[in-house]
This record gives C-alpha cells, structure tokens and sequence, in this order.
C-alpha cells in the first residue's frame, strides 16, 4: 500500500503537531481543526513525546530491562525510544511496529541505526498477530521481562469502546513477570475543560485523520488492567516525574493528555 497525500495519517499528524516536515497539507488540516478548540493543541504531542522521554529514560535505568517492544511507533523524530535507553544501556534491543506506510517508508532507514534496532510492519491492535510475528519472536524473548510502550496509541483505536481495554489483557497476558508497561492517551479531566476535551474529540474524529478519543482517568487506568502502578500512577503527562519545577500554568493541552507505567508481578 503507497502513501495517500489526500488522506490524513496518523503518524503525518502528530509529525505536523510536533512542527516536523514529514506532512501534507491534509494532515495540517487536522492540526488547524483541533486547534479551533484548543489553540495550544500542539502540545497535545509535545507532551506525548516528553512523557516518552521520561518513561524511557526510568525504565531503561531503574528496571533493568533490556528489550523494549515500542507499538504504533510513528515517525522518527528527536529523541525517539531506541536513542533514549541506548544512551542509558546501548545493548537494549528496542522492536518498534507501525503498519503507517508513511511511517514503513522513513522508518526502516532511519531507526535501524544499529544491530539493536529494528522495524517491524504490522497492527498494533490486533495483538495475537504481533505476539506471534516471527520478527517481533526473532528479537523479543517473551521468557525474560519486557517493556511494552503504547504512546499516543490506544485513542486512535476505531471500534467499540471496551475494545482496547481487551486489546491490552491480550498483551498483558502474553507478558512475563516482571515486566512494565506505559501508556499515554488523551484525556478527560472531568472538571471545566471536559468540554474542549470533548470538543476536540470531536473534531479529531470527524478529521480527515478520523480517529481520537479522549478517556476519563478511570478508563485509562482500565487499559492496565491489575498491573501495579509505578508512582505516581496516571496523571497528565506533565505531571508525571516532570523534569523541573513549574513556573508557568498548564494550558488546555497540556491538561488533556495522561500517562501511567505499570509492573506485572
């Protein structure tokens, strides 16, 4: 399947909202949407990317896990999975899948940099054909603790809303003991911005992108099913083990947008 400039793609979307040059003008047209009800929406992903940053950088340092499997991995942009732990431990083998042809023509050549990157096309939300595909088995030993990274990922899923909360038991189940899973999905935050939340919502469901829903805190933390959390639990992306102190108030975005790692015991 080629790349389609007059349909908006997910991967191309979030290129656009993080201000890369991977993009059309279709997936521009999203951006310029959303931001009708959040002018900031950008930072939707700018803080996608920071909560990135900074699960990998705790994982890859406090847990001892050496294979993370990154899903729905977009495009490669700064700081990507396999450049943050690598710099921590550089034998940390980082299986990222993405069936985006968007993403399947930049992705091989740029993030397989080394002997412990490596690419792999396939859906993401049809986990018995990830956990059985030969080169996510080739790279991934499903004996030994793994990371499963689901970034920005579980909200574009199309379908019945209970679904991705079945999509992840079958990852979990799959998991051996001991390892950890993060994830990052728009949110609700049910108090006066519920309705830009729901606004944009609406405006990324009805996009050429057609694909965005925003969760409640109770429902992301459905998505981990019995893990234990790591502290501080889900909280907005922003808030969770944030770099430095605050000096400025959160915007829309910023408030619309939560994260959480869990630990399989």
């Amino acid at each position: 399947m080629g790349v389609d400039p007059t349909r908006a793609s997910i991967a191309r979307v979030y290129d656009a909202f993080l201000l890369g040059k991977d993009n059309y003008e279709i997936d521009r047209e999203v951006l310029r949407k959303v931001q009708q009800a959040a002018p900031e929406a950008q930072d939707l992903a700018t803080e996608n990317r920071g909560f990135l940053i900074r699960a990998c950088r705790f994982l890859a340092s406090q847990t001892g896990i050496t294979q993370f499997l990154d899903l729905g991995s977009g495009l490669p942009t700064a700081e990507n999975t396999h450049q943050v732990v690598q710099r921590i431990n550089p034998e940390i083998k980082v299986v990222y899948v993405d069936n985006d042809p968007v993403v399947l023509a930049h992705g091989r050549a740029l993030l397989e940099e080394n002997e412990n990157t490596h690419f792999v096309s396939d859906d993401i939300f049809e986990p018995e054909r990830i956990l059985e595909n030969p080169d996510v088995r080739r790279h991934i030993d499903f004996t030994q603790p793994i990371a499963l990274l689901q970034l920005g990922t579980l909200h574009h899923y199309n379908g019945p809303k209970e679904q991705p909360a079945k999509i992840m038991r079958k990852y979990l189940d799959a998991l051996p003991s001991g390892s950890y899973v993060a994830i990052s999905h728009f949110s609700d935050p049910e108090d006066e911005l519920s309705e830009v939340a729901r606004k944009m919502e609406d405006f990324f469901i009805h996009s050429p992108m057609g694909s965005g829903t925003f969760r409640t805190k109770a429902e992301i933390e459905e998505l981990f099913h019995d893990l234990e959390m790591v502290e501080p639990g889900v909280k907005l992306c922003v808030d969770w083990w944030p770099d430095g102190p605050r000096i400025k108030e959160l915007n829309a975005a910023q408030r619309t947008i939560s994260g959480g790692i869990g630990r399989k015991n």
